[in-house]
């Protein structure tokens, strides 16, 4: 990941999760802290003092630390954004994210490319097997998003499935 692509991903997960855009002086820190450079140095590019780039950077680490449910510091932030940026979450072809970026929730696939479901071709599926395998993928899909914080609202939303539909699923297991 290039610098640029490493800030926008971290924005697009900040924003997920709070509804709001990293500042200026935060991506100057995320920018510094991924150079290696010293709080006094992030500040003075920053145009502010060292305190107030210290005090702010460690507000930053902290927010990542829970949005990526993981430890996030200085000497780490490298290496976490590694971690996150290779987990690519897909829903079918539809975008959970506003903004249309790859980063898609749905279900997990570590790697690049999206997976296909490995079928028994010896066994051609009949409509209703099809349709238990739909309700399954629907039952963890739902699971899964729950796992990653989402609302059953945002999960009707993003799904494009009724509310109540959603609700059911707690019922079903």
């Amino acid at each position: 990941m290039r610098l640029q692509e490493i800030l926008q991903f971290i924005d697009d997960a900040v924003y997920a999760k709070t509804r709001k855009r990293l500042n200026d002086l935060q991506r100057g820190i995320i920018e510094g802290t991924l150079k290696r450079q010293k709080y006094d140095d992030i500040a003075e590019n920053c145009g502010c003092s060292a305190g107030h780039a210290k005090d702010v950077g460690y507000e930053l680490l902290q927010m990542l630390s829970d949005i990526f449910d993981e430890e996030v510091d200085k000497k780490n932030l490298k290496s976490v954004v590694e971690r996150q940026g290779d987990l690519n979450i897909y829903l079918g072809a539809r975008s959970f994210n506003t903004n249309n970026s790859n980063h898609i929730i749905g279900c997990v696939n570590m790697g690049s490319e999206q997976t296909t479901p490995n079928l028994n071709q010896s066994q051609p599926e009949t409509p209703d097997s099809q349709e238990e395998n739909k309700n399954q993928t629907k039952i963890e899909t739902i699971d899964k998003l729950r796992q990653f914080g989402l609302s059953d609202e945002q999960i009707a939303e993003a799904l494009d499935i009724p509310l109540e539909q959603v609700k059911q699923v707690d019922l079903q297991e």
